[in-house]
């Protein structure tokens, strides 16, 4: 079975169904929680096998005559995986700063013997978007790409959402709309290579069936602090067992790393 290198994609796959929970669309901090030029590395572990790294990395640039970021996820196999799979992932999204609404979207897979490679641009005048491959589509409101949705998550004030609420987007990937949803199960203190992190938890809904053997077979842990770094992501697949992709190294972030110890 092969393990993708960008937990993301992991992510789009698997959320597509809700709970009967309240469902909102919490708007975002007016502060950033990153800036650019930063970079997040992480390691994918199933096991004691290490199977990949992913690095997403954030630069200011302009779009359009715009200011917007320009946000770049590349997730490659390692080690014994990479002669197995070699996957390298790149995914990437120009999205502007204040709105977090994405201009545009690349999705470059590279897996083996096999290659896709699309271009996604996003009119919000008429919700629409435009796909190289696909020609034009109607969109809901304020729909996100991928590498947005992570950006935009990092921005809920989580303060305002109450344990056991669901946030929800719309996520458009692959030429398809994707609703994606997240209960929040409240604070974790949670044990890194950093050391002990005060956390949000966070359990996206995903679909039974192949990978997953129950609904909340994931969790991601956020810090709690100014940057909300993602720190930690835990799957547990059928087959292959617990899946870790684990923060091992942050660059640039907007505030200081207060949470080290």
């Amino acid at each position: 079975m092969s393990i993708r290198t960008t937990v993301l994609f992991i992510l789009l796959f698997s959320a597509l169904n809700a709970y009967s929970q309240v469902i909102f669309t919490p708007p975002v901090k007016a502060s950033q929680a990153f800036i650019g030029d930063e970079i997040l590395t992480y390691q994918i572990k199933y096991g004691f096998v290490v199977g990949g790294i992913t690095t997403l990395s954030l630069t200011d640039t302009i779009y359009d005559g715009k200011k917007v970021f320009h946000a770049l996820a590349i997730g490659q196999t390692t080690g014994l995986a990479n002669t197995i799979y070699g996957v390298e992932d790149i995914y990437e999204s120009w999205f502007d700063k204040k709105t977090n609404l994405p201009l545009k979207s690349v999705r470059n897979i590279k897996e083996g013997r096999y290659r896709h490679y699309n271009e996604v641009t996003y009119n919000r005048s008429d919700n629409t978007v435009t796909s190289m491959l696909s020609g034009v589509h109607s969109v809901p409101e304020k729909i996100l790409d991928l590498s947005s949705t992570f950006y935009y998550l990092r921005r809920v004030d989580f303060s305002k959402v109450n344990e056991g609420d669901t946030v929800f987007v719309n996520m458009y990937f692959s030429d398809e709309i994707f609703p994606f949803h997240l209960v929040f199960n409240g604070k974790e203190t949670i044990r890194t290579k950093f050391g002990k992190i005060s956390c949000l938890k966070l359990s996206p809904i995903v679909e039974v069936g192949r990978m997953f053997k129950s609904s909340n077979d994931m969790t991601i842990w956020f810090s709690d602090d100014d940057n909300s770094l993602p720190v930690l992501v835990k799957m547990d697949i059928r087959i292959v067992g617990a899946v870790y992709l684990k923060l091992i190294k942050f660059e640039n972030t907007a505030y200081p790393s207060g949470f080290l110890e």
